[in-house]
């Protein structure tokens, strides 16, 4: 490659911030869904209250819509029963003195009443209630906007649609929401070497397990990547394939072929023919990870990934999900902190991401384990790990109990 014209050997914290920037200058345009397809989707507007929550004063409890006022000791106040209230049922008499109406949970509070009193402390009679138990003022009450009341902000742009969430938009009437566009992911694997899963293997060859391991990954981020074939190793066969896939897709993720090898193709064609934002981050494992924008050969962005397993995971994690993030306003995601069970000599000054296990005690605290099969080939102990372990740059001794940053898969 000729005279570097881009950042390189940057380090991590840099690298996600230029990640985020061009992500934000990529803004995935709106679209409206039924609440129905919405879950796990990007809120792209904010929702915003029309109604009050609970829009009326109404039972929390079955049992007697009354006057507090007419509560004496317990036991000693009789009350007239005046008809009931039923929940969506016609309007009831207005509580007077002395009086009652039989009321179901979530009906409204009749004319009058101002609090209820639960069918389990009263007896009735034909058209007697005898109250045993008399409540507080107000009691077994929800009130009008106790919840949310008309105008409150309830959800902001960038919200992850939880079923709460959603829940939360139907209570408001919300047939549909915009949210923001799913982005289009094209993924590729490169190299000769490469045999699916079934065929047999030759000398020299493995097997492709990257390209499940990227595509569970973005699926469990409810996207819908599309798997491409094995690139080979020869640079018109991979420009014409990325060529193609850069005018369809909003984003290509490549495995391989991205360090300074013989066969490692993709960053001379991208800086030939893209825009290379970076090569090479801070980082252990994936350091040759390239980010670009297409240029020529279409308006993709590019995230190159290297071609060892752990290496895919560990920069899948820590740059694409934040760019996937980026294109659609997702709000920042929740890192947990927890403190190693075990100690960890760090002997490198890169930024590395341990593989590790998470578990907690009694105590309540988060505990770290962290998986003595630290190579970046080494897809074992990522698969006996749950989350990535963030261990800051430079080189240094992390005694048990150290605090550290993890990130479950």
């Amino acid at each position: 490659m000729s005279e570097h014209a881009f950042p390189t050997r940057i380090a991590y914290a840099e690298a996600l911030a230029i990640v985020r920037h061009v992500a934000a200058g990529r803004r995935l345009p709106n679209e409206p869904v039924p609440l129905s397809r919405a879950h796990g989707r990007v809120l792209a507007e904010a929702l915003v209250a029309g109604v009050a929550m609970p829009p009326f004063d109404n039972a929390a409890m079955d049992g007697f819509a009354v006057r507090h006022a007419d509560l004496a000791g317990e036991g000693s106040t009789v009350l007239m029963l005046r008809g009931s209230q039923f929940a969506g049922g016609v309007p009831a008499p207005a509580v007077g003195p002395g009086e009652c109406v039989r009321i179901t949970t979530g009906a409204p509070l009749p004319r009058g009443a101002d609090t209820v009193v639960m069918k389990e402390d009263t007896l009735v009679e034909d058209e007697v209630v005898r109250i045993l138990q008399a409540p507080a003022a107000g009691g077994h009450v929800r009130r009008q906007g106790e919840d949310v009341r008309a105008g409150d902000a309830l959800l902001a742009a960038g919200a992850v649609l939880s079923p709460p969430r959603i829940a939360l938009a139907a209570s408001q009437g919300r047939a549909t929401l915009a949210v923001s566009r799913r982005p289009t992911v094209a993924v590729f694997s490169t190299g000769d070497e490469l045999v699916e899963p079934g065929a047999t293997l030759a000398h020299g060859q493995v097997y492709n397990s990257n390209r499940e391991l990227l595509m569970g990954l973005l699926r469990a981020q409810g996207l819908e990547p599309v798997a491409w074939p094995t690139l080979p190793d020869d640079p018109p066969a991979i420009e014409s394939a990325l060529r193609h896939a850069a005018e369809a897709f909003d984003v290509i993720l490549t495995c391989g072929g991205v360090s300074a090898g013989e066969k490692d193709h993709l960053p001379a064609l991208l800086q030939r023919r893209g825009h290379v934002h970076f090569w090479k981050v801070r980082m252990r494992p994936g350091m040759p990870v390239l980010f670009a924008e297409g240029g020529s050969l279409g308006p993709a962005l590019f995230l190159c990934l290297p071609g060892n397993p752990v290496s895919v995971l560990a920069t899948c994690l820590a740059l694409a999900r934040p760019l996937l993030d980026g294109l659609q306003g997702r709000e920042p995601r929740t890192h947990w902190r927890a403190r190693l069970s075990a100690p960890w000599h760090k002997r490198h000054e890169r930024l590395e991401f341990l593989r590790g296990r998470l578990s907690s005690g009694e105590d309540g605290v988060l505990h770290a384990e962290p998986h003595p099969a630290d190579g970046s080939h080494r897809m074992r102990g990522a698969a006996d790990s749950d989350a990535l372990l963030v261990l800051d740059e430079g080189a240094r001794d992390y005694p048990a109990g150290s605090v550290v940053e993890a990130w479950p898969y």
